[in-house]
């Protein structure tokens, strides 16, 4: 077999124990999931008047909201359930069971390669879950054409994808699995600082930059315009940038780890 053959063999090895684990132990994926279905619920449900008038004026309804709130709320789910590949990569590190997988004959970037593409099905998984939640309480994207919503499928996946190379480093350099849902905690918290809940124009000028200077406000908005027809501007290449530069950060961060030998 080629190199390509077996790397392509081993990385689909890697997946499928990764999707088993994730099947067999899926209390971890449930609980990474409560905080953004409980934000949802909450902010619609307790203060989804308010922010409506607030945002849209004295005459809109809660309906405004929903639309406004769900967009960052899909996004946060992802920064949410990427935790979990920071976890299981710091958890293999530590139970030995990559020490194990360096003595086989497979191809050693497999490993990764098996946790990134698990931890992005995960997300798009729970993006639909929560998205089916939003569309049951009053979501609703009419005037999306078909290639706004490729384009809003391709941004999450591209997203994830960024998130879930950053969360492999940061389970890489996490000396047990605690450590690693704690160092990855900022992936749940920068949404909560960005326009997921408010615009930018409504937080006190000395907090808008660290608002608007970070990854999750571009992808918010842009998959905003996307899902909801309002303007995107330069949001939308932000993301762009923003993914892919997180992307090769998180890559080489996890690669360099993984190939320095065990202490």
């Amino acid at each position: 077999m080629s190199a390509l053959s077996l790397a392509v063999r081993d990385s689909a090895t890697m997946l499928r124990r990764n999707l088993l684990h994730a099947r067999r132990y899926p209390s971890l994926t449930l609980n990474l999931l409560l905080t953004p279905v409980m934000l949802l619920l909450l902010f619609v449900y307790l203060f989804g008047d308010t922010m409506s008038a607030g945002i849209a004026g004295s005459g809109a309804d809660r309906s405004d909201y929903i639309a406004y709130v769900v967009p960052g709320i899909l996004l946060m789910t992802i920064g949410s359930t990427v935790i979990g590949a920071a976890v299981s990569v710091a958890t293999d590190m530590s139970e030995g069971i990559v020490a194990r997988f360096r003595t086989m004959a497979i191809h050693r970037g497999s490993v990764l390669i098996g946790h990134v593409i698990g931890s992005v099905m995960q997300s798009i998984a729970s993006v639909a879950l929560v998205g089916t939640i939003a569309v049951a309480i009053g979501f609703r994207s009419t005037d999306a054409t078909a290639l706004e919503w490729l384009a809003a499928f391709g941004l999450l996946v591209l997203f994830a994808l960024a998130l879930t190379w950053i969360a492999v480093g940061m389970g890489m350099a996490s000396p047990n699995a605690e450590a690693a849902s704690n160092s990855a905690m900022p992936l749940i918290l920068l949404p909560l600082i960005s326009s997921a809940f408010i615009p930018i124009d409504s937080i006190p000028g000395w907090f808008q930059p660290i608002a608007e200077y970070q990854p999750f406000t571009p992808a918010i908005e842009t998959l905003r315009g996307l899902l909801l027809g309002t303007e995107i501007g330069h949001n939308g290449w932000l993301a762009l940038a923003w993914s892919i530069g997180l992307t090769a950060l998180g890559y080489r961060w996890s690669t360099a780890s993984f190939k320095r030998d065990p202490k």
